[in-house]
């Protein structure tokens, strides 16, 4: 969907974006932004920082329309890449616009993308590089991301932050050179903007035959046939559809309240279990008074919705 389309059954707009871009006055943007988001009804979040913006937005597409024009009119901004899904309601309860210092943080203030990248491969292309015996596969998002589905053959970092990809990227390549082997390496990451750093990370490490997927995993569930596909599960996106699937159909994972993780029809069915407190992946990692919290944010939340008015104050229409 490289524009927006609408649809009866799923009337909301989603618009993933980002751009590594200079911005000098972020707070003037952070309000900007905040002001008209607001009065278009918009929700999700854009985060803004010197280096650039990013984040995830939905509304009618009338209003999705509205604010892309007004972020492309902000310097610099004009080819911001976007992509975008549908939704059959708002899948976030709110709208923020938040100021960071970096628009992913990797902690390597020194890498800048707009100066130093890998090659992007379309995704029409991707299946050819992949399969090539001498590439090296690597997927740069976080563990809980990769449980529910990743391509074929990628290595998983095991990563809980992208924080930790630096480390573990030098420790596998020299595994790799020990071996005597310079393979082509190949990254992917959600929407593509993870892979932006990662390869100029690589590339300021000495590695020049790196390559990333432009657009990401979600730009290359909605171009590539699943007949054609090397994708296998479900894509987690940051919001309440929580994953996606081939031809960025709604997939069937819910999201644990508790710990922000995917969780299966099978995991809910589990004793441990419980909605908005704790799941199989969290149970053994909160305190008590933490599931305690847990439990009375979700008692608050239902009642809210049984009032049909929003919790804390988010009116739900």
């Amino acid at each position: 969907m490289s524009e927006i389309s609408s649809s009866v059954e799923m009337p909301i707009c989603v618009a993933a974006l980002y751009k590594f871009v200079p911005i000098e006055d972020c707070p003037s943007v952070q309000a900007l932004l905040k002001q008209d988001g607001e009065a278009l009804g918009i929700r999700g979040i854009l985060l803004v920082a010197p280096e650039g913006l990013n984040g995830t937005i939905a509304g009618t597409d009338e209003a999705i329309t509205a604010i892309l024009t007004r972020i492309r009119s902000l310097p610099g901004c004009a080819d911001i890449e976007v992509k975008f899904s549908r939704a059959p309601e708002l899948p976030f309860r709110r709208f923020k616009v938040r100021l960071k210092r970096e628009i992913v943080t990797m902690g390597c203030p020194d890498i800048d993308p707009r100066h130093s990248v890998g090659h992007y491969v379309a995704p029409e292309d991707w299946n050819d590089l992949i399969s090539d015996p001498d590439t090296i596969l690597i997927d740069t998002r976080n563990d809980y991301e990769v449980s529910i589905g990743t391509f074929k053959g990628a290595e998983d970092p095991k990563t809980t932050s992208f924080r930790e990809f630096p480390e573990w990227f030098r420790k596998r390549r020299e595994a790799l050179e020990a071996e005597g082997r310079k393979p082509k390496i190949a990254m992917f990451c959600t929407g593509g903007i993870r892979c932006e750093k990662s390869t100029a990370f690589a590339r300021s490490e000495g590695v020049e035959d790196v390559y990333h997927l432009q657009g990401g995993i979600l730009k290359y569930l909605e171009t590539v046939p699943e007949e054609k596909s090397l994708w296998e599960g479900a894509c987690f996106v940051f919001d309440q559809r929580v994953a996606v699937e081939h031809g960025l159909e709604i997939s069937h994972y819910d999201l644990c309240h508790a710990c922000r993780r995917p969780i299966s029809e099978a995991e809910k069915a589990s004793p441990l279990y419980v909605q908005g407190v704790a799941c199989p992946h969290c149970h053994n990692e909160r305190s008590e008074e933490q599931r305690h919290r847990y439990a009375e944010r979700e008692r608050q939340e239902r009642l809210a919705l049984e009032r049909k008015t929003g919790h804390l104050g988010v009116s739900q229409k």
